[in-house]
Parts: structure tokens; C-alpha cells; sequence
């Protein structure tokens, strides 16, 4: 008995909580977003069959030691490469495993739905990272330029395999989340601003000069760079979607019309007017603006800042470094997905094909959301267990 209250105060309920306030807000939005017949099913009970298998995923990962996953690191992440790699070399065409969708080659299509393997790389390249890091401090207790310029340079190889085989798929949106969590990594890590101001700065010059270049220069970066004409279509169509309403545009001016139709207190549940194509994955804030208004999707809003300041405050009561990092590249991850997804739908960020975690359907998304959880879950559940046992021995 006393071993099962134990264990029931070792559980981080706040974040049990939040998960299944986004439950319910997922199987709502998902269950009225497919009313629309745009497909001949409702995708609201699949979404409940990967929670349910998220939940098991949180159970798993939550079973063994944040030390362990310290050295399987380097393996889970080595798996996910191998993942990326075999998914890039399968053949094409229709009925493959690896058979592209809307141009992109990034799901295995099995028996139980599609994989996206880069969901999962995610997390195993936070793991691995985290591990680097902590590691180059145990070794260099001593900072300097050198040391700092050192594992700036590891962690850019770290970085640099996925990121290629990923933006070969193409995938945009994915490669953007792995810059941010880099990013916050990489601030995390200690690293002297001295270095740091110069690299911000100098991608954020060729940021804007590629994002000029993409609006007045779109022949050049064709032919020098390769891109694409759906690629710039998607910048023209964010800038002024209402010049490119039957194509690009039409997504974007259709999730603008739903959410200002909602105003204030919006329409109530199924009471939608505004069609939004595929509004139960991608565009499912959408369907929240339209339904619930503004004072609904700003509950929503509300309830991603709860989760991220509760994953803000674990992160500092760790004491394990290796943790630590871990948990910021989680954070990195999450919210770069809220912002971006919220704000690709009210124009304020370009359609990038990113879904909101934990509500948008989809199982790859839901399940590498809940790996990445699952370890803050064991974070958070080992650590009590240390703290427990140095207590007993005091006493």
C-alpha cells in the first residue's frame, strides 16, 4: 500500500492533466473538423487509437532511468538516421512503402497508418545532443573560445545528417524544427555570446536576404539553388493570398475567413460554415477559431503556455545536466510546432505543413510527441525516487 502511494506521488499529475485536457480538445475539434465529407470516414476514433498508444509509449519510456536513456543515446539516434536513410532509398510509385505524399517521400505506409520516422528523430536527436553536451563539460570544466568553438562544431555535424536527409525528402517544416531546437540547445549549452551574436546575426542576414531573394529573385535561386515553383509559390500566397485564390492562396484565405467568423464566442460545436480543406490535421485551429472564437482558441492558447511553463519548471528542478538539456529541446520542439501551426493559419508565419502537437490528427505526430513527454515523465518520476531514498537514509 505504501509503495503504491509511492508511486502515485512519483507521477507528475499536473502534466497527466494537461494531456488529457488536449485529449478531449482533440477528439472535439477532430470529430466536428470531419463533418465537412471531405472524407468518407471520421478520424476521431483513430485519434483516440493513438492516444491510447501514446499513453503506452509515455508508460514505457517512463519505466526506465533518464542515465539509461544517457546511453542508449547515441544508439536511438544512429537508429533514426538508419530510419531516414532507408525511407530516402525505397522505391517509388504507387502502393510502395515509401510512396511520396503531396510530394514529399516522408511516411512509411504501414498496415496500422503512415510513419513519419522524422517525428521520432526529433527526440533521439535532443537525446544525443543532450549527451554531447554534457559530456564536452565533463571534459572541458575549464571554458574558453576554443572549447566553446569545439562543440559548437560537434554539435553542427550532429545536426547537419538528419537535417540532409530530410530536406532531400523535401521537408520543410521538419527541417525548421530541427534549426530551433538546435538553437535552443545551443543556448542552453553555455556557449559564449561572443560567438553566438555573430552566428544569430549572420543567419538572420540570410534569412531576410533569401526571403527578399524569393520575392524579386525567384529565376536565380532556381537555376544557382534548385528550388522549386511550389516553394516560392508558398511565400507568394503568405504574402498575398488573395492573388492566388483558386491555388496556394486558398488555404490560407479559407482558415482566415473561419477563424474571423467565429468573433467572440464563436459558432458552437458542429456549427461550422467555412470550408477548410483538411481541417482536422494541419488546419485544426481553424476549426477551433470558427466553433469556439476567440475566447476558445485563446483557452487553447493558454493551455500550450500551462504546458510549457510546467515543462519550465521541471527543467529547473533537475539537477542532472544531461536532463536538463533534454528538457529544453523538448521545450524548443513544442513550441516552435504551436507557434508556427497558430500562426501559418492567422498569416503571420508561411503554410509550412507543420501540426499542432497533441490536437492536430496523426499518429506520428501524437506518438513522437508522447516519446518526447515520456521522457520529462521519467525525468520527473526518477528524480523523486532519488530524492525519496536520500531522505530514508538520513533519517
Amino acid at each position: 500500500m505504501e509503495n503504491d502511494r509511492n508511486f502515485s506521488k512519483r507521477l507528475d499529475w499536473p502534466l497527466i492533466f494537461i494531456l488529457f485536457a488536449f485529449l478531449i480538445i482533440s477528439l472535439l475539434a477532430i470529430s466536428s473538423a470531419q463533418t465537412s465529407g471531405q472524407y468518407a470516414g471520421n478520424f476521431v476514433f483513430l485519434q483516440f487509437r493513438w492516444y491510447v498508444i501514446g499513453a503506452f509509449i509515455i508508460a514505457f519510456v517512463m519505466y526506465f532511468e533518464p542515465d539509461q536513456y544517457k546511453k542508449m543515446s547515441w544508439y536511438l539516434y544512429g537508429l533514426g538516421i538508419l530510419l531516414l536513410l532507408v525511407l530516402v532509398f525505397l522505391p517509388e510509385g504507387k502502393g510502395q512503402i515509401g510512396e511520396p505524399i503531396n510530394g514529399a517521400k516522408s511516411w512509411y505506409h504501414l498496415p496500422i497508418g503512415n510513419i513519419q520516422p522524422s517525428e521520432f528523430m526529433k527526440t533521439f536527436f535532443i537525446l544525443a545532443t543532450a549527451h554531447l553536451i554534457s559530456k564536452h563539460h565533463e571534459k572541458y570544466s575549464v571554458k574558453s573560445i576554443t572549447t566553446d568553438l569545439l562543440l559548437l562544431v560537434k554539435i553542427g555535424i550532429t545536426l547537419l545528417i538528419p537535417l540532409a536527409f530530410i530536406m532531400t525528402q523535401p521537408d520543410l517544416g521538419s527541417s525548421l524544427v530541427f534549426l530551433a531546437i538546435t538553437a535552443a540547445l545551443i543556448i542552453v549549452a553555455g556557449i559564449s555570446w561572443k560567438i553566438l551574436i555573430p552566428i544569430f546575426a549572420g543567419f538572420a542576414t540570410i534569412g531576410g536576404a533569401l526571403l527578399w531573394m524569393a520575392v524579386y529573385m525567384q529565376e536565380f535561386l532556381k537555376e544557382t539553388f534548385g528550388f522549386k515553383n511550389y516553394q516560392f509559390a508558398r511565400i507568394n500566397s503568405w504574402l498575398d493570398p488573395y492573388a492566388y485564390t483558386g491555388g496556394d492562396g486558398y488555404h490560407l484565405i479559407t482558415s482566415l475567413n473561419a477563424i474571423g467568423s467565429g468573433e467572440i464566442m464563436g459558432k458552437g460545436y458542429l456549427g461550422r460554415e467555412v470550408y477548410v480543406p483538411e481541417n482536422h490535421t494541419d488546419f485544426i485551429f481553424a476549426v477551433i477559431g470558427e466553433e469556439w472564437g476567440f475566447l476558445g482558441a485563446s483557452l487553447v492558447i493558454c493551455l500550450f503556455f500551462l504546458l510549457i511553463y510546467h515543462l519550465t519548471k521541471t527543467t529547473l528542478l533537475l539537477k542532472d545536466p544531461f536532463c536538463t538539456y533534454v528538457c529544453a529541446g523538448i521545450i524548443a520542439m513544442i513550441t516552435f510546432h504551436v507557434f508556427e501551426n497558430i500562426g501559418m493559419t492567422i498569416q503571420l508565419l508561411p503554410i509550412t505543413g507543420i501540426p499542432l502537437p497533441f490536437i492536430s490528427y496523426g499518429g506520428s505526430s501524437l506518438m513522437g510527441n508522447a516519446l518526447a513527454l515520456g521522457l520529462v515523465f521519467s525525468m520527473k518520476f526518477h528524480y523523486r525516487t532519488y530524492m525519496f531514498s536520500t531522505l530514508d537514509e538520513e533519517e
